[in-house]
């Protein structure tokens, strides 16, 4: 039994999941971070913890495991009992438990577990599609401090003297104020002409316009009833392939689903304001997490399972 694979699907949708009789695995959300050394920025996601104190059942696991194998609750029950008992009695003779996608687990010099998480995925739903990217350091600060280096070296002033040397500053100035005026006056001139001259000929097509449609004779044949035949998908457990904050971006992922034989769709927008492609949706719940068993093995580790009510 592939345990830290179930273990993983419920860490997207849980902060907490219990393994009886040897601990619990806990998710933190943390807000998205900037490395100022590196100037790399970070998405928000799901920090991995584990606590070895919080070894009660409360069932998550096994109902899970038991839906997914069609087993009974107490066949699931006895086979994360027996697979305990494998880690503890490893843990016990030095070895690193590897769980894949989750973490490391061994015990210290005091025989106490030590958890080391793996940074491979990020069980944050919310941020599905985002990834780390670096950006170039602003140096317009550095640039800020040339000029002032430069303008302590060389001031740049207009002295009184000076201007008295350039009287024709003032006739150049009236000039150019002249010609703005006489250009201004000559355009509105130009664009008046134009607006009546498209006016004359928009009233003399339509005119013509209007004749053609008084001489013209139609006839029209009725057209044959066309029956289409629309399958709707129903159920209220979707499988889902990827939430966008722009709504666009979700029909290129359909087309892509589509190509590949999936009934993908749309179906709204979630509680945090990301627009939903899915798989497929499904009436029955075990037809829905043995296809999501499926997509993850075949198609896409990163699906996950929505479960709800669609207007």
């Amino acid at each position: 039994m592939q345990l830290e694979t179930y273990i993983s699907d419920l860490l997207y949708r849980y902060e907490c999941v219990t393994v009886p009789e040897f601990g619990s695995f806990l998710t933190q959300r943390v807000s998205a971070t900037i490395d100022e050394t590196s100037n790399a920025f970070f998405p928000p996601k799901k920090i991995l913890s584990f606590n070895e104190q919080i070894q009660k059942n409360d069932g998550l696991l096994a109902h899970y495991i038991a839906d997914v194998e069609q087993i009974s609750f107490e066949a699931a029950n006895k086979k994360i009992a027996k697979r305990v008992d494998v880690l503890k009695s490893n843990l016990t003779q030095g070895e690193t438990l590897n769980f894949k996608n989750i973490g490391t687990l061994v015990f210290n010099s005091e025989s106490k577990m030590m958890f080391e998480p793996s940074y491979q995925v990020n069980y944050l739903t919310d941020a599905f599609g985002l990834s780390q990217f670096v950006s170039p350091s602003v140096t317009r600060e550095v640039y800020n401090e040339q000029i002032d280096a430069v303008e302590k070296v060389i001031p740049l002033t207009i002295t009184a003297e000076k201007r008295k040397n350039r009287p024709y500053f003032k006739y150049a100035a009236i000039a150019v104020i002249a010609l703005t005026l006489g250009g201004y006056v000559a355009s509105n001139m130009y664009v008046n002409n134009i607006e009546q001259h498209n006016q004359i000929a928009q009233q003399e097509a339509a005119q013509k316009l209007d004749n053609k449609i008084q001489q013209a004779t139609f006839s029209l044949n009725p057209l044959p009833a066309a029956n289409l035949k629309v399958t709707k998908q129903t159920g209220k457990y979707h499988i889902v392939a990827g939430a966008f904050r722009v709504e666009e971006n979700c029909d290129a992922k359909i087309a892509e689903l589509k190509a590949l034989g999936f009934s993908a769709r749309k179906i709204g927008v979630n509680r945090f304001g990301l627009h939903e492609v899915v798989y497929a949706s499904y009436e029955d719940r075990l037809e829905a997490l043995k296809a999501l068993r499926t997509i993850k093995s075949e198609h896409n580790k990163d699906a996950w399972l929505d479960v709800r009510v669609l207007d």
